[in-house]
């Protein structure tokens, strides 16, 4: 067994942190923020990357207890067992092996005793070929013209991931225009159809199966509409799968060479990194997808080798814990001070609550205790004027990260520093709130001293409202990489806390097997 499986409510360290809760649950940020060092103390640097943990209703001691949770469940060995290529994932009885996929060491990585660094660098080789072919327009279709669209067709993990990095490098993007497909929903493919020439469009099938049921629908659909105009003998020319059903695949009429690989041991959630990708190293060229792999590969690293104290994802994670199990917060905001970045809470919602929302722990037994947080969000400044009131003043405590770029893609920088203004404001207000004094003495000197006993209630922010900071140098594809890096790990380390499988998903199929059922009786 390669995980150790501890329930973490029976620890010495739970509760150690339930007496310390106790103790320092009224505790204000404003208070701890006039602490010398707050804010070096509760900060690490990694590179291109700082997060500022200051802002937490948090102490040193706080940190020291939940760090020795960590060692306590067994981070430190379950993480090694992930990168190890050991059969995490034991009631699909597979390994995890997304971290694989962007590791350029020559070390090799087992799984069932075989290397698959030759099949992963095999399979990068062929998508940089590919990929080159389509871009440079040296890939014809049928009537001799280049691609001038691509249409990725797949649903979850074949979907978010890549839809997400696109949207979110479309500075970096070339000619290509890219387009997703998802939905069953007939009215969302006739959407895009709309948009597509049959001669110039390169359809990229995603499934691992090549029998998910709104994939194949909306590619039997989409095939059916490029045959109006053209020939069964064209579709090699037009449509490439990423699958491992190469029977189905060839039914399809796509030509083996152009079906690209997935493997048991890579999860939809985290396959982006995979041929998965393949729509987005043709969105954005194969030299930025390889930077977006190595940003990821860096947070590795980080992940695998740092202290827990000084471990970017294990403190995230564990901050949440706190939040979650012993603030009773059940949701957490992620906030992108990016409009590039506007899939990312999407995106992390899958990623996040497919992967933690479970009822059951690692040995068969009901938990009773909270596990998957559940995450939402949206892009600054737009959601200042949106939900951020229920942030500020609503009744629920939502601890939020807040995601910035010192620097803007464009170089408006009278844009960008109201941006930046705005995110470091927020942050301020959560934090540290309006007193009835401040409340007071603003309405005396606006002229409202009539209204001051009217209004007073209605203008005071409580604050002590908490946040984590995440400011990247600039968005890049090796940026965002780690960023997307960071918080799959921060899955994963919550995972091993709870003691929860975070890599199957089998609640995602009673409502598909009924759904199966009720086609046929109709």
């Amino acid at each position: 067994m390669a995980l150790k499986n501890i329930n973490p409510t029976t620890t010495n360290s739970w509760k150690e942190l339930t007496n310390h809760f106790n103790y320092v649950k009224d505790i204000n940020i404003k208070d701890l923020s006039k602490e010398l060092n707050r804010k070096e103390d509760f900060s690490i640097e990694f590179e291109d990357l700082l997060v500022d943990f200051s802002k937490n209703r948090i102490t040193k001691k706080t940190i020291a207890i939940l760090v020795e949770l960590a060692k306590e469940v067994g981070l430190k060995e379950a993480i090694e067992s992930q990168f190890n290529g050991e059969v995490i994932n034991v009631t699909e009885g597979r390994a995890v092996m997304h971290t694989a996929l962007r590791s350029t060491s020559d070390t090799p990585v087992l799984v069932e005793g075989k290397n698959i660094k030759p099949q992963i660098q095999s399979a990068l080789r062929k998508i940089k070929s590919f990929s080159n072919k389509v871009i440079s327009g040296k890939w014809k279709g049928y009537t001799g013209k280049s691609i001038t669209d691509i249409v990725n067709i797949g649903i979850g993990g074949s979907d978010l991931g890549p839809d997400m990095i696109v949207e979110s490098l479309q500075f970096y993007k070339n000619q290509l225009t890219t387009h997703f497909v998802s939905n069953v929903d007939g009215d969302h493919v006739s959407e895009i159809i709309k948009k597509l020439n049959p001669e110039t469009t390169l359809f990229v099938i995603v499934s691992k199966t090549f029998t998910t049921q709104e994939t194949i629908t909306n590619a039997e659909t989409l095939k059916n509409w490029f045959l109006k105009s053209a020939t069964i003998f064209d579709i090699p020319k037009h449509f490439v799968a990423v699958s491992t059903n190469l029977e189905a695949v060839d039914n399809f009429g796509i030509d083996k060479n152009n079906v690209f690989p997935m493997w048991d041991w890579v999860g939809g959630r985290f396959s982006l990194w995979s041929a998965v990708g393949l729509s987005i190293s043709l969105s954005v060229g194969f030299d930025h997808y390889k930077a977006l792999l190595e940003g990821a590969e860096e947070m590795d690293l980080h992940f695998r080798n740092e202290d827990f104290d000084k471990n970017i994802p294990v403190i995230l994670a564990l901050i949440s814990v706190w939040y979650n199990n012993f603030y009773k917060a059940e949701t957490e905001a992620v906030l992108p001070y990016s409009q590039y970045l506007k899939k990312l809470p999407d995106y992390l919602q899958q990623a996040v609550m497919e992967s933690n929302g479970k009822g059951v722990d690692r040995n068969g037994n009901k938990v009773d205790y909270q596990t998957g947080t559940i995450v939402w969000g949206s892009t600054g400044t737009n959601m200042q004027h949106a939900f951020m009131q229920l942030v500020h003043q609503g009744t629920k405590l939502i601890p939020a990260d807040f995601i910035g770029y010192k620097e803007s893609l464009y170089g408006l920088t009278d844009h960008h520093k109201k941006l930046m203004s705005n995110f470091y404001g927020q942050i301020e207000a959560l934090a540290f709130g309006k007193t009835k004094e401040e409340v007071h003495l603003e309405l005396k000197f606006s002229g409202d001293e009539d209204k001051i006993n009217q209004l007073l209630p209605f203008k005071v922010f409580e604050g002590n409202r908490p946040s984590n900071t995440i400011l990247f140098n600039k968005l890049t594809p090796r940026s965002l990489g780690k960023l997307v890096a960071l918080y799959e790990h921060k899955i994963y380390t919550q995972g091993i806390l709870w003691n929860i499988f975070s890599y199957d998903q089998f609640g995602v199929e009673l409502g598909k097997e009924l759904a199966k059922k009720l086609l046929k009786a109709q």
